[in-house]
């Protein structure tokens, strides 16, 4: 891959925010709204494109160069 194709899959920058979210799962945990689904949410700072990655204790560089290409 080409140093110029790297960037956001939708309008090319290269500029990222990366957080977090977390969701309730089936049956008792939504029940009792305990949080059991950990994701890192990377994205486009420019257009706001965005990609959910399973928070896997992957660090957050690691993920935006998945983002990026």
């Amino acid at each position: 891959m080409d140093a110029d194709d790297r960037g956001c899959p939708k309008c090319g920058s290269t500029e990222t925010d990366v957080g977090t979210i977390s969701t309730t799962g089936g049956g008792l945990s939504k029940m009792f709204d305990i949080q059991t689904n950990s994701f890192r949410v990377v994205s486009c700072v420019d257009c706001g494109y965005s990609e959910l990655y399973r928070d896997a204790g992957s660090r957050g560089s690691d993920i935006v160069d998945v983002f990026l290409g």
